[in-house]
């Protein structure tokens, strides 16, 4: 870091420690700092750029695309924190690339679970607007998703993810010496009746911030465990970086045949192939 401020509009950002000289114009969010190696892999070259905290940036190419990822460490408040200050350095699009447990009996442990929206039930996003914005996904950024994982050949799903703050009371786990949080018999019966998909603890904030800005993003998590059938492994971590690597090529094809077509958004009659 060149310097000790905490001015938000200084070259290098004061938790990410990056600048934009630093990042792609699109950047993967993983949540642990070991994810960054696994994602990675599947690109064709990369440089560590940063490490801060929880924060670790890497930025390489993949079939001639930039890309970038940071870690953003667990919860929306920090997430919220490299949201702002990478968008603050120029990026526009951001794609979490995370695990998560699944709520619905048909979702098999290692399946995708492509977010389209998230309950917000988390009080980052709460500090920037009220109760009832909603947190939604860009449409662009699913669509790329949904190609990249059709692509690959992997089991996916598509629907609301909910986002919590708490792994344990607020998931409606047991807390220390078999604490429950209110209403916690109930959560998971409730968010199956909703027809929520899963539940993680950052894709909510990260809609909500990159809509307020104008920004694009989307979120593809790994379906560590089912909460319904209680089946458990930490399985398909490697899928979702694959899919979120694809997704961001095909994005920037996209936006290349927008850029061609004259058009503002892309949309099904602009093939991708």
């Amino acid at each position: 870091m060149t310097g000790d401020s905490e001015d938000p509009n200084a070259d290098v950002q004061y938790h990410l420690e990056v600048s934009g000289a630093d990042v792609a114009d699109t950047v993967l969010l993983p949540g642990n700092p070991e994810r960054l190696e696994k994602i990675v892999d599947h690109w064709d070259d990369h440089e560590i750029r940063a490490h801060h905290r929880e924060y670790r940036t890497a930025t390489g190419t993949y079939e001639d695309t930039p890309i970038s990822v940071t870690s953003t460490g667990i919860g929306s408040p920090s997430a919220a924190i490299a949201v702002e200050e990478l968008a603050r350095v120029g990026c526009e699009t951001f794609i979490r690339v995370g695990s998560c447990g699944a709520i619905q009996a048909d979702m098999d442990v290692g399946d995708l679970v492509i977010s389209t929206g998230a309950v917000r039930q988390e009080g980052t996003s709460d500090e920037y607007v009220r109760e009832d914005y909603p947190a939604s996904a860009d449409y662009e950024v699913v669509s790329a998703l949904v190609a990249a994982a059709e692509r690959l050949g992997y089991d996916y799903h598509t629907g609301i993810t909910m986002s919590a703050d708490s792994f344990y009371a607020g998931q409606g786990r047991p807390g220390y010496d078999e604490f429950e949080a209110a209403g916690a018999d109930d959560l998971i019966d409730e968010l199956v009746e909703a027809n929520v998909k899963n539940i993680e603890m950052e894709a909510s904030a990260i809609f909500t911030l990159a809509n307020i800005y104008g920004l694009r993003a989307g979120a593809v998590c790994s379906v560590y465990a089912n909460r319904r059938t209680g089946e458990f492994r930490t399985e398909g971590e490697s899928r979702a970086a694959e899919t979120a690597t694809l997704a961001t090529h095909l994005l920037a094809r996209m936006d290349a045949i927008k850029r061609e077509a004259g058009a503002d958004r892309w949309h099904p009659g602009l093939s991708l192939e």
